[in-house]
């Protein structure tokens, strides 16, 4: 209640001061002022959740256990997480108490169930593969509503020529097999996702199509799927460090069809490569953008993520503290 008066007095106090500037004439400090109290009642700070994949990574079995990333998260600070699919899926086979059971232990810690990160390739000449794999992104939209959960990383795929160790030495490039075009890609890629927008509009799950390899490896192959496909109900997650040469204007690019964004950091050296990003000069490109949503922290450092997770988190706020 009382945090509550504080603000309606202080929105009472920025529109008197904002109403006096046509009566008196106010210094330049002033004027700033009450620009600067204006812009931050009309702009939300962006929240900022734990992806679980920060904790397991593939490799530490011993933070596998979403129930236990939810305490870490909600200890740490964080308003919610994004849960990786495969730790559903792989442990629990998605049985409906144990989902439940998540949804309640995400209430009691106070967190939001705000994104979740799947996997699937629709880049394939074969229909019955495709086919497969549309089936499969319309079950995770499923599974999505069961949990309450609004947004959900898709991808395009790779071709599958070569292991993910191998396809980061070749910085994410990857040329299609002999007699198959990436043109030919990106007309079943797009038919793919137009395929699963009924179902996107039944759960009310929006796809966010990533910049992750594939199709997806340039802003212009992901605007020119989402732009193809033309649904509301596909956008972007705009990966901060999935960009690994030139980053900047590639994220202003793809930013403002953002509806989830990963915000990479890599304490102790990478686990396949190192950025070294300006996380200021990003926060200015999102805000630029008018992105509102939720900044998702992918840790992929070799520091153990109980230290490495707390500390990336200071650092997204101190990249926003000044935009």
């Amino acid at each position: 209640m009382t945090s509550t008066r504080r603000q309606f007095l202080a929105a009472g106090a920025v529109a008197m001061a904002a109403g006096t500037t046509l009566a008196q004439p106010q210094s330049g400090t002033e004027a700033r002022a009450i620009a600067a109290a204006e812009a931050s009642a009309k702009r939300p700070p962006n929240r900022v959740g734990l992806a679980s994949y920060s904790l397991w990574q593939f490799q530490r079995n011993e933070l596998r256990d979403l129930k236990k990333n939810l305490d870490l998260a909600a200890q740490w600070g964080f308003a919610g997480i994004e849960v990786l699919e495969r730790q559903i899926g792989d442990q629990h086979e998605k049985d409906q108490a144990y989902m439940q059971g998540l949804k309640r232990h995400a209430a009691i810690n106070g967190l939001d169930l705000y994104g979740m990160a799947t996997h699937q390739t629709f880049l394939t000449a074969d229909p019955d593969k495709r086919k497969q794999n549309i089936e499969l992104t319309m079950g995770y939209m499923e599974l999505c509503y069961a949990l309450g959960i609004p947004t959900m990383r898709v991808q395009t795929g790779t071709w599958g020529t070569m292991s993910f160790d191998v396809l980061m030495q070749h910085r994410g490039v990857e040329p299609p097999p002999k007699g198959q075009t990436d043109e030919d890609a990106f007309k079943w890629v797009i038919d793919c996702f137009q395929q699963c927008i009924p179902t996107a509009e039944k759960t009310g799950v929006t796809m966010g199509l990533e910049n992750h390899w594939g199709l997806g490896r340039t802003p212009e192959g992901v605007k020119r799927i989402i732009e193809g496909v033309n649904s509301p109900w596909l956008r972007a997650t705009c990966d901060i460090g999935n960009f690994l040469e030139d980053p900047y204007d590639k994220i202003e690019m793809i930013a403002p069809l953002a509806s989830m964004c990963h915000f990479k950091t890599y304490f102790g050296g990478g686990l396949w490569y190192t950025l070294d990003l300006d996380y200021g000069r990003i926060a200015s490109i999102l805000r630029k953008a008018n992105y509102y949503g939720y900044l998702s922290l992918e840790f992929e450092g070799r520091e153990s993520p109980l230290t490495g997770v707390p500390k990336s988190m200071e650092v997204i706020k101190k990249a926003f503290a000044s935009v």
